[in-house]
């Protein structure tokens, strides 16, 4: 008999997240979401819809486990989301913010990217390759030598990318990573994200870029998942993009993508 074949837990395991800030404002509902290994899915939803409270519980920067009020699970490629396993799940989930500012604060563009790893007690050659293997990946390998803020802000957001991809996530998580990018920035930076073997949970109000970046997406509304399917097909849902006030850009139809 031929054994049963292995199966992989999700990349990424919400079960029923629930969440209130501490002036009793209740954001997430009750929020499931699985994202598989090399998944690459957007969250879309207005403003207020709590993709932001939602981003920042994939770490363990907001809930129970940093001492906030509400409930249900976060899992890791199987590892539950808890006090004992922090470290071990922040390292598993690299998020790149709205601001690559927030993220660049060394010296050189090869401290910034150092960082988290030296961190971790990686040292000398193995921490050496490491950069240079992570800026490479995001096309930014020739300013290792560069202060940051000598870059444009598109070469920022890149090397920001580089400082997450330097502890070797399982998951990457982007905060609008389109906003504020010039066509040709947003073409490069499309191109380094799909040929990542990370799973990809974008945040994002730029439709056409979930599009095409992410086969799948899910729609978050008042703290709820209120759909979760193709890109392509939620967007052309003109009933729902209304009811969840989004709008495409004019003329932009998606059923007319090659691809998508």
């Amino acid at each position: 008999m031929a054994p049963a074949p292995v199966t992989r837990p999700p990349a990424l395991d919400v079960q029923r997240l629930a969440f209130a800030y501490p002036d009793g404002r209740q954001v997430l509902y009750g929020v499931d979401l699985q994202v598989e290994a090399a998944e690459r899915v957007a969250v879309l939803g207005p403003n207020g819809a709590g993709k932001t409270t939602l981003l920042l519980h994939l770490n363990g920067i907001l809930g129970s486990v940093s001492g906030g009020t509400g409930a249900g699970s976060v899992a890791v490629g199987g590892i539950p989301l808890r006090r004992d396993t922090l470290g071990d799940v922040r390292r598993r989930v690299g998020i790149v913010f709205q601001d690559p500012d927030d993220q660049l604060f060394m010296p050189t563009v090869g401290d910034d990217v150092a960082f988290g790893p030296h961190n971790l007690g990686l040292r000398g050659p193995a921490l050496d390759e490491r950069v240079r293997r992570s800026l490479d990946l995001v096309g930014m390998g020739d300013v290792i030598d560069r202060p940051p803020h000598h870059l444009s802000f598109g070469q920022r957001r890149r090397v920001a990318v580089a400082t997450v991809l330097a502890m070797e996530p399982d998951v990457l998580v982007l905060d609008e990573p389109s906003s504020n990018l010039d066509p040709a920035s947003r073409r490069e930076l499309a191109d380094i994200l799909t040929s990542l073997d990370v799973a990809i949970l974008m945040v994002t109000h730029d439709l056409p870029y979930a599009l095409q970046l992410c086969p799948r997406a899910v729609l978050l509304d008042e703290g709820r998942i209120v759909a979760d399917g193709r890109t392509r097909d939620l967007l052309a849902d003109d009933g729902l993009m209304r009811a969840h006030r989004l709008e495409l850009p004019y003329g932009f139809d998606p059923l007319s993508v090659p691809g998508a």
